[in-house]
């Protein structure tokens, strides 16, 4: 069985470049255009990785992945950030979060910077899920 890729991106562009890339190498792709629908098909659809967007309308990434990294039941699940924001930048946000919030959050499995190159996200995928 095709493993699930759950892809969040407010980007169609985006969005479909990646779904494209899953589907033409056996996975399945699951689409949500925000970090509220991602959070709904996220818990509908339980995923084997989630490629997430940071920066994002209605509900951030940064707050999907908090949601996903603090639940016990869904913490293992890996994340692949892709986003136009900075690796360096991200990581200092979660700090400030961790801070705020007294509890601590994992680094991300991936980050990628976008726009991402085929061969380095279709590699990063197989390095976290196979």
């Amino acid at each position: 069985m095709a493993k699930r890729v759950l892809v969040v991106d407010d980007e169609m562009d985006v969005r479909t470049f990646i779904t494209t890339l899953l589907d033409s190498n056996g996975y399945k792709a699951v689409v949500a255009e925000n970090g509220e629908q991602g959070w709904q098909k996220f818990q509908e659809k339980k995923p084997d990785l989630v490629t997430l967007d940071v920066m994002m309308p209605k509900e951030s990434g940064i707050k999907m992945y908090r949601n996903i990294k603090t639940d016990p039941n869904f913490a293992s699940v890996p994340v692949l950030i892709i986003s136009g924001l900075a690796r360096k930048t991200f990581l200092h946000s979660q700090k400030v979060l961790d801070q705020f919030k007294n509890q601590s959050v994992p680094e991300p499995e991936g980050y990628i910077e976008k726009p991402p190159e085929p061969e380095e996200l279709l590699g990063e995928i197989k390095r976290i899920i196979g």
